[in-house]
C-alpha cells in the first residue's frame, strides 16, 4: 500500500504524463472532489473529470510541489498551463490541493484557486468585467457539470 507521499507523487506524475487511468486508480470508490468549477463529485465522477480534461487539454502541462504529507492528509501546490475554450485563451492556474488519504487511496480532494484570476484568463473580457460575480461562477459550474455529464454519457454508450 502506498504511503500518502507515494500516492501524491503517483497521482501528479500520472497527470504530467496524461495517464488518467492511473489517476483514476488513486481514488477510493467513495471519494469526493471539489474545486471552484466542479462541485461535489464522487470518486467515479472525479476520475471521469480528469479523463475529460486530459482528452480536451492536449497542450496541458503541470508542475507540482508536495508541501506536506502525513498519514491522513497531503497539501500540494500545483500549476496548470493550458489553452481554454474555442478561442484557446492561455491560462496559468495556480492551485492548492488538500487531499485526504485512507488505506492508500484518495478519499477527499479539494482544489482551491482564485476564481476571478482564472476567469480573467479563461473568459476574456467578460471574465475581466464579470468574473468576480456569483452569477459567472455559477454559470461556469453549471457548464462544467453539464460537460462532464455529457462526457460520461458518451463514454458509457
Amino acid at each position: 500500500m502506498d504511503t500518502p507521499e507515494d500516492l501524491i507523487h503517483r497521482f501528479y506524475t500520472a497527470f504530467q504524463n496524461k495517464d488518467y487511468r492511473t489517476m483514476q486508480a488513486c481514488y477510493a470508490d467513495e471519494a469526493s472532489f471539489n474545486d471552484p468549477a466542479f462541485r461535489n463529485l464522487s470518486g467515479y465522477e472525479a476520475g471521469a473529470m480528469w479523463e475529460m480534461l486530459i482528452h480536451r487539454g492536449s497542450d496541458t502541462t503541470i508542475e507540482y510541489e508536495l508541501i506536506k504529507a502525513d498519514d491522513n492528509e497531503a497539501i500540494v501546490r500545483w500549476t496548470a498551463r493550458y489553452s481554454f475554450g474555442p478561442k484557446k485563451r492561455p491560462v496559468v492556474n495556480r492551485i492548492q490541493a488538500t487531499i485526504k488519504v485512507k488505506d492508500g487511496k484518495i478519499i477527499a480532494h479539494t482544489d482551491t484557486f482564485p476564481f476571478y484570476a482564472w476567469a480573467r484568463q479563461a473568459l476574456g473580457i467578460s471574465g475581466w468585467l464579470l468574473g468576480w460575480t456569483p452569477y459567472v461562477k455559477k454559470k461556469v459550474q453549471k457548464g462544467a457539470l453539464s460537460s462532464l455529464a455529457r462526457f460520461i454519457a458518451k463514454k458509457n454508450e
